[in-house]
This record gives structure tokens, sequence and C-alpha cells, in this order.
């Protein structure tokens, strides 16, 4: 418990920390924001990393002369790619193993029509799905992950990896140093971080609840016609 409310006390006073940071460790920040960056797109397990908040912090840094905006670009859009592209290759290596594994309890529960269905959504949407994941915290996470065990093409996949790195990067960077040192902004950043959070994950989360649903629903309707 002490852990979970050191880390959103950590969320909340993000640029607090940053600034820190810079100011005894010098350029150390970029390594971490680096590993930050790479962890949270590349690792499946960490999708709670802040890399919005610090995106647009590290921006705001860069206006004020204390860190480097060509740099911090550079390191974060290798960060971002390599992060995104590790994801997938590790989802590519896993997922089919998974699904072959023939062990009856998690054959029972493994659905490899689901498996189909997902490959097929990203032969035909997996690129918008990269680019727009970017922008939802906990999406962008799994996104990759889950272009890799669908099996969506290589090729393809780097191609709209680069294109969402480097718009995640340049928007939110940018915005940073242009409007991260406006004395409102500066002031009420902590809101403004949780609100662009939440205006990410609320919309994604209601469209998941009203298909789930409408699934149940269409179960009962269809349970109760069969049962007539």
């Amino acid at each position: 418990m002490d852990t979970l409310l050191h880390f959103v006390a950590l969320i909340l006073h993000i640029d607090k920390f940053l600034g820190d940071f810079v100011h005894q460790y010098g350029a150390w920040v970029y390594a971490v924001l680096f590993l930050i960056v790479f962890c949270e797109t590349g690792l499946v397990v960490l999708p709670f990393l802040p890399g919005d908040s610090l995106l647009f912090i590290g921006g705001a840094f860069c206006a004020t002369g204390e860190m480097s905006l060509p740099s911090l670009i550079a390191l974060l859009l290798v960060a971002s790619i390599g992060g995104n592209s590790l994801n997938y290759l590790i989802g590519r290596a896993i997922g089919p193993k998974v699904f072959n594994t023939h062990i009856p309890i998690l054959e029972r529960f493994l659905d490899r029509a689901a498996l189909q269905k997902t490959h097929n959504f990203y032969e035909r949407h997996g690129g918008k799905t990269i680019v727009l994941a970017r922008f939802i915290p906990v999406v962008r996470t799994f996104a990759p992950f889950v272009a890799g065990v669908s099996d969506m093409r290589m090729g393809r996949f780097q191609f709209f990896n680069v294109t969402g790195a480097a718009l995640w990067v340049l928007l939110l960077v940018l915005a940073g140093y242009f409007f991260g040192n406006i004395p409102f902004i500066r002031q009420y950043l902590n809101l403004i971080v949780l609100v662009g959070v939440g205006a990410a994950i609320v919309p994604v989360a209601l469209a998941a609840a009203y298909k789930l649903l409408r699934k149940k629903s269409s179960g009962h309707i269809a349970s109760n016609g069969g049962s007539r």
C-alpha cells in the first residue's frame, strides 16, 4: 500500500521529481527518461509508467535551457521505437507457443478463434491501432504485444510504429517546450496531467464496457430464444 501511495505521489509531482533529478545528476536525466519510456513501451508488465507526463515536462525543461531539445527528442524517438519493437517481438515469439502448449487445462481456456479474429483485425486496422495507441496510457503498452501475438506483418508494424512514435514524441515534447512554462499551466500541471490521462482512458473503458454489455445481452437473448 505504501509503495502504491509513493507511486501516486510521484505521478502527481513528477515535475518536482524531474527538476530535482536534473539539478542533482545533470545529464543522467536523459538515461532515466530513455529507460522509463523504453520500459513502458517495451515491457508489457510495466504499463503504469508515466510516459505522457514525462515527455511534456521534459519539453518544459528544454525551454528553460536545463535540457537539450534535439537530444531529448532523438533519445525518446529511439526509446519509443525500440520499446515497441521489443514488445512486438516478444508477442510474436511467445504468442503461437501459448496457443500450442498441448496442455489440456490451457487448451480449454485459450481461444484460437479469438486469436484469428485479432489477427484479422490487425490486418485491417492494425496501423491505426498502433498509431492511436501511443496516446492512450496502458493501451500503448499492450498494442504492440498484441500485434506480435496476432502475427501482424513486421514491415507494416514498423511503418506505423515509427509514425506513431514520431507523432507522440514530437507533439508532447514540443507542447511542453512551448506551453509547459506558462504560469497557469505550470501551477495546475498535475491536474492537467490527470485530466489528460482520464480523457484518454475513459472513452476506451466505456467502449469496452459497452461491448461487454452488448455481448452479455446478445447471449441472454440467444439463451432465451433457445429455451423456447
